[in-house]
């Protein structure tokens, strides 16, 4: 039977330079469920290593967790890539260590903190997360779909590190599985201002935790996984978005 869930696909962690040191994963499944959200991505910059803890820790609170990353193309284009499995995740992650130059400055961009599910420091991550990898961006959306993820350009309306922004358009090529927007238009609005044939998706992109399921996506889903979402994404076998 199919019903409807509510998800948030692009979500912070404390590992990601830029964000709250209380976005430990434990606080984004609770603010998640006190929200309303079925499901949420764990997409740190260009790393996946806290993934598996709010995995864990989403288990006890009936939410489901995508592991997954925000990629950084070598055109400095931000690319989401979501996962099923913590072991698929982890061969991007490897993908993007081997292509992602710099070690990262904490006085000038933050604490990269890598926790458990106790929100427990285990050490810090001291490559350069917030940089952009070597990659092309046509090769890490390969790479995604050749490890069974979903690929999903990041803040379309966003002038900095949107395809848009970057390129001025986007590319025929692309196999883009959808085009993400931020809270900050409507789904109407981007359907006008972005004439293409790419479904659209709104997610919080959140950095702190009241942002966790200020923007998100409605889906009609047997159940909470990426391989659900691929189907509605298509419009196949009755799942889609419910805009």
């Amino acid at each position: 039977m199919l019903k409807p869930f509510k998800a948030d696909l692009h979500v912070h962690t404390c590992l990601s330079p830029c964000t709250e040191l209380d976005m430990s994963p434990m606080g984004i499944v609770i603010m998640a469920k006190k929200k309303g959200i079925d499901i949420i991505g764990i997409c740190d910059h260009n790393s996946t290593e806290n993934s598996l803890a709010a995995m864990n820790t989403a288990k006890k609170m009936n939410i489901n967790v995508f592991p997954g990353m925000e990629v950084a193309s070598q055109e400095e284009v931000h690319v989401l890539g979501l996962f099923d499995e913590i072991e698929n995740a982890l061969k991007l992650q490897k993908h993007v260590y081997e292509n992602l130059p710099g070690e990262n400055d904490e006085e000038a961009f933050g604490m990269q903190v890598v926790v458990n599910e106790k929100g427990e420091v285990l050490g810090f991550n001291n490559k350069l997360l917030i940089g952009a990898t070597t990659l092309p961006l046509e090769e890490i959306i390969q790479i995604i779909h050749s490890l069974n993820g979903i690929a999903i350009a990041s803040h379309i309306d966003r002038g900095s590190f949107g395809i848009i922004g970057q390129l001025g358009f986007i590319p025929d090529n692309l196999e883009l599985d959808a085009l993400e927007i931020s809270p900050r238009i409507t789904f109407e609005e981007a359907k006008k201002r972005y004439t293409n044939n790419y479904p659209i998706t709104c997610s919080s992109d959140a950095h702190y935790p009241d942002d966790i399921g200020e923007g998100f996506t409605s889906f009609l889903l047997k159940d909470g996984t990426v391989a659900e979402i691929k189907k509605a994404l298509k419009n196949q076998e009755g799942r889609k978005l419910l805009y």
